[in-house]
């Protein structure tokens, strides 16, 4: 576990993951690096939950990665953009260890700052978006972040998209988590923390060279990730995008059910988009 900001009260803590086998390897041998958003609606869940630290295990061990697992704060009691805010914090102390002078030896030693990556499911994938076009604006000194993989990203608007159309209940029982996480917002569903697509965003500047997607077919957010990945690529992004659609499955199965063929197949396709090689 890392303090990202002990300034912060409550401080900031982050969860850090390697390959067991990496602890004993040449210390020259860097391994890509991967920074992963949980998610929770903005409400629910921590970096320290069981659910989480089995998933990070798994994919760290499958991918051969390093990861850091950022422990935002959460709404009601921090209303959104606070978890971005923390996000984009832990980004920088992230960063702070390009030189291999940073307070956390793993990734002084074993990150490769060259290829980093972004990930979450649900408000950790929303917060993983908002970070990427951050550090298109704001680049981070010495990071080269590759992609970005949303899963399962939670997305809304006020005009309804596909599948949002025949579940009203649904679409106002997420609307109101919505206003409770994020009250001070004037534009609703339509706001940009909710809505990448909203009129005026620059999808474009998105600051990665790969972004992976996932849906799943029975998830009330799956037209929501396909309105995404086509506004991406309408955007002109320089960014190679992909989706991938779960067939049968609901939101989030892959937490739910790690060991099922299609989030097996989730994380192997997962694993092979973090070690690819391509420079942004």
């Amino acid at each position: 576990m890392g303090s990202c900001n002990n300034q912060l009260d409550p401080p900031l803590y982050a969860r850090l993951y390697i390959p067991n086998q990496r602890q004993n390897q040449n210390q020259n041998q860097k391994l890509p690096l991967l920074v992963y958003f949980h998610g929770g609606g903005f409400c629910i869940e921590t970096a320290f939950s069981p659910t989480y630290h089995n998933y990070l295990n798994t994919l760290v061990s499958e991918a051969n990665v390093i990861a850091v697992s950022v422990d935002y704060r959460r709404a009601p009691e921090n209303p959104v953009p606070c978890a971005h805010d923390d996000s984009w914090t832990a980004l920088k102390w992230v960063a702070s260890h390009v030189n291999g002078e940073g307070p956390e030896d793993w990734l002084n030693y074993f990150a490769d700052f060259q290829r980093v990556f972004f990930s979450g499911d649900s408000a950790g994938a929303n917060i993983a978006h908002h970070m990427g076009m951050r550090h298109g604006r704001e680049i981070l000194d010495g990071v080269n972040v590759i992609g970005i993989v949303l899963i399962h990203p939670y997305f809304l608007g006020r005009e309804a998209v596909g599948n949002e159309t025949a579940d009203a209940k649904k679409r106002d029982w997420v609307a109101r988590l919505w206003r409770l996480t994020c009250p001070s917002s004037t534009s609703g569903c339509d706001d940009p923390w909710i809505n990448p697509a909203v009129a005026g965003s620059d999808l474009a500047s998105l600051g990665c060279a790969r972004m992976q997607v996932f849906v799943a077919e029975n998830d009330f957010l799956r037209s929501r990730g396909w309105f995404y990945y086509d506004k991406l690529k309408e955007s002109g992004c320089r960014g190679n995008v992909e989706i991938v659609e779960s067939k049968g499955e609901q939101y989030v199965f892959h937490l739910i059910n790690p060991t099922c063929e299609n989030a097996v197949a989730m994380l192997e396709r997962t694993a092979s988009f973090l070690n690819h090689q391509e420079k942004a």
